[in-house]
């Protein structure tokens, strides 16, 4: 009760708050002679009592800057904070923003694997250091990240990237997910389950657990403290595992759930909520307590299914991608889009694909089903960046960028995935002049 309360005093010191700065503005605009934008301001806000002529709002800006200058020169002492990737896209206080991070033109194939089969899954575990991509082949190859950064040639011994290589389950593999703080790689697949394998371990390729769904598995994701996994299976119903003895939740109210298959299911950075996005065009936001739905944003991609969300990394935003070939930008707290990134192909898309940010969210990542290019945007105005060609013959199906570096891995239905980092990470030009490492699948059923 007490926590309602407090809740509901915020929201109203919010709205209080909003409309003393939309008086601001109009007595701004007023007082520097903006007399026909004012009055249209006021015939919408409708300001009681009329808003007089001021130039506070000029003053609290100085103000703030001030402070923000002083905050900056604080920080910019700390050498600490310079090596991290950012705080993230934060769309209250972003202003002026100067990206560090590369563009996703300046990307440039570093390493290629073969496959015998499409490959339609990839992830990178929390800290960046490993990688792990799945196939229609049932193959799952985990990767060594540093030993694919580092250009090392030849490949031989122990400079092979591959940590460990799975042929475990009985049809494709259509999700990967890494445990927060353990070497454990949990994996979903058409033939209806996920597999938890202990990759710390070089002898062992089965798994150590197996949850068995009686769908096909979508999407799997693990709560930040690594106790629970959230599981989306062409079932309209999500399913919410305790990662430790396996007992499945799902919400009891009939009415909360989805009404077609889970596509995509993730959780917030502080793991009080998570987002599901479902072929019936929905966008669902969950309570990551009580598993309540608290929010539904219907017709999200213009009735087109939903193959992506993704929170940011403070937990105010979701960033979604749609069949329609939009990507959006919702603000959690109002539940509207802010930000729609365009461009990325004009039609309807033939098969599911995800947005992503980069390590730094000073940018937005979609590839483009029509061209086999990179669409990018700059995630806080959208603004159109350069093109980056992918290298696939067919179709991209995945693409998951590291939350730590300038790297990404793309996957395709041409049976390959490519290893991508900015020029700016790669060793010095003499070693430039290699052509990306190639690995073909030797593995057999």
């Amino acid at each position: 009760m007490h926590r309602s309360v407090a809740g509901s005093m915020n929201v109203a010191k919010l709205i209080k708050d909003r409309e003393s700065m939309y008086r601001m503005m109009i007595s701004q605009l007023i007082y520097d002679g903006y007399d026909k934008i004012a009055i249209q301001l006021a015939n919408i806000i409708q300001p009681v009592p009329e808003c007089p002529p001021s130039a506070r709002l000029l003053n609290i800006v100085q103000m703030g800057l001030e402070k923000d200058q002083q905050s900056s020169n604080k920080e910019s002492n700390k050498p600490w904070i310079l090596s991290k990737p950012g705080t993230g896209i934060d769309l209250e206080f972003d202003s002026d923003i100067v990206h560090h991070a590369p563009e996703a033109s300046t990307y440039q194939t570093t390493y290629v694997s073969i496959y015998k089969g499409a490959v339609r899954a990839a992830a990178f575990s929390g800290d960046g250091q490993v990688a792990a991509c799945g196939s229609e082949d049932r193959l799952i190859r985990i990767l060594d990240v540093d030993k694919i950064m580092s250009l090392e040639r030849p490949a031989s011994g122990d400079d092979h990237p591959t940590i460990k290589s799975i042929l475990d389950h009985s049809d494709e593999i259509t999700t990967l997910a890494f445990h927060p703080y353990t070497q454990i790689l949990a994996s979903g697949s058409k033939d209806c389950t996920v597999r938890f394998y202990d990759y710390s371990k070089s002898s062992s390729k089965r798994s150590v657990r197996t949850i068995q769904e009686s769908e096909s598995i979508q999407s799997i994701s693990y709560h930040p403290s690594g106790d629970w996994l959230l599981v989306g299976t062409d079932h309209h119903v999500v399913r919410l595992y305790d990662a430790n003895t396996l007992s499945c939740f799902t919400c009891f109210n009939p009415g909360d759930h989805h009404k077609k298959s889970i596509l995509s299911v993730s959780w917030s950075g502080n793991g009080k909520l998570f987002a599901s996005g479902s072929a019936d065009g929905s966008i669902k936001v969950w309570d990551g307590v009580s598993n309540r739905c608290v929010a539904t944003w219907e017709t999200a991609h213009r009735d087109e299914a939903v193959c992506s969300v993704t929170f940011s990394r403070n937990g105010k935003y979701i960033l979604s991608s749609g069949r329609d070939s939009l990507v959006k930008l919702w603000e959690i707290a109002t539940g509207r889009p802010l930000i729609i990134y365009t461009g990325a192909g004009s039609s309807k898309q033939r098969f599911p694909t995800q947005a992503v940010f980069n390590h730094t969210e000073d940018y937005v990542f979609f590839p483009d089903e029509s061209t086999g290019t990179l669409c990018s945007w700059d995630s806080r105005n959208a603004d159109r960046q350069n093109l980056l060609g992918l290298g696939h013959s067919s179709f991209v199906r995945q693409l998951v960028h590291s939350p730590t570096h300038a790297a990404m891995i793309s996957c395709g239905d041409d049976a390959k995935i490519r290893f991508w980092t900015s020029k700016e990470t790669v060793l010095p030009p003499e070693t430039n002049g290699n052509a990306p490492r190639t690995e073909a699948s030797s593995e057999k059923p």
